[in-house]
């Protein structure tokens, strides 16, 4: 099976996430702590489709700090999420990494590290991500499967290719109903 082009992937992926709602201004950030999830719920506020976003305020969201992927709730990343997958694979982002957000945590590297024991007792990266993860159809996990293999192969940095190869592998090929292997 040889590799999709970054179009049909951008096709694969306004087709999978066609159907998702946006969460409401009050289900934005998924976090209380520090001033950044608050100044991403005052960016999108009202942001109600993924697909006028422009690929600049995206990157730099919110305030020029390009953090937003991490501070979403589970419901707000997944709606967000194609538009900054889409502008990845059109290499128009600098600053946000949709790979990183998607492949940490379910490497092999830090999948089973304790996040932070004093908010989340013993669950580990992987429990975090899995449950962050789980919002997702399975067709919206293919679609990610097929950017992130895409990524993988454009990548130059080896380190990533192997973190996004072992995310495949731990979790998203499984999550997306491939059969492993």
């Amino acid at each position: 099976m040889g590799m999709k082009t970054a179009e049909a992937i951008k096709a694969q992926i306004r087709e999978a996430f066609a159907n998702v709602w946006y969460p409401g201004d009050e289900n934005l950030r998924g976090s209380d702590l520090g001033d950044e999830p608050y100044r991403l719920e005052a960016e999108f506020k009202g942001k109600t489709d993924w697909r006028t976003l422009d690929a600049g305020f995206i990157d730099q969201a919110p305030d020029g700090l390009g953090t937003a992927l991490h501070f979403f709730s589970h419901a707000a990343f997944r709606f967000y999420l194609p538009a900054y997958l889409i502008a990845d694979l059109d290499g128009d982002l600098e600053r946000t990494d949709p790979a990183f957000a998607l492949w940490h945590g379910l490497d092999d590297e830090t999948k089973d590290q304790v996040v932070n024991p004093r908010f989340y007792g013993e669950r580990t990266w992987f429990e975090i991500e899995q449950e962050r993860f789980a919002v997702f159809t399975e067709p919206e996990a293919a679609a990610i499967v097929e950017y992130l293999r895409w990524r993988a192969e454009e990548s130059t940095w080896d380190e990533e290719k192997r973190n996004i190869e072992a995310a495949l592998r731990n979790y998203w090929v499984e999550r997306a109903g491939e059969r492993a292997g």
